[in-house]
């Protein structure tokens, strides 16, 4: 785990994730919209989950095309504490997404260059995911979006 844990507003940390993403569309004009329990508050490292988050997101920018719709929801169930990121994208073919994770994995590379991509990002999400004991589940068709959604335990601060 993190060894600066401490209770994170995720809410907050979204409100300020969401900005940036706006920032990174610009004339692109998506719709991005968050939907976030304010009172959910969660122990780990904030610049680390802020690494994990704002890489989804920005992501779900990159890779929706012009006035698309992204969606981000934080919520928590019996299962623990949920980010989920949905975005109205090109989605991604089943076949890749086992391997999405990996380092420098890319699931259409020319794509990914052209729009500056390392083939790095979901390999540091997946890491911090795991020190947070977190875990991601990727679910998307080619053509129909793609949704990313993290799932960590509940040590409420």
């Amino acid at each position: 785990p993190p060894t600066n844990s401490q209770p994170v507003a995720v809410a907050t940390l979204l409100q300020s994730i969401k900005g940036d993403a706006q920032a990174l569309s610009a004339e692109r004009n998506h719709r991005i919209s968050l939907e976030a329990d304010p009172t959910l508050l969660l122990k780990g490292s904030e610049s680390e989950l802020r690494s994990a988050f704002s890489n989804l997101v920005f992501n779900a920018v990159k890779y929706t095309p012009d006035h698309g719709e992204v969606h981000i929801r934080w919520w928590c169930n019996e299962h623990g504490a949920h980010l989920a990121v949905q975005d109205s994208g090109i989605g991604i073919e089943p076949k890749h997404l086992p391997r999405l994770t990996e380092r420098f994995y890319r699931a259409d590379s020319h794509r990914s260059r052209a729009l500056g991509g390392t083939g790095l990002g979901l390999a540091i999400v997946k890491h911090i995911l795991n020190r947070h004991r977190g875990r991601m589940k990727i679910t998307s068709d080619l053509g129909d979006g793609a949704r990313f959604t993290v799932i960590l335990p509940m040590d409420v601060a």
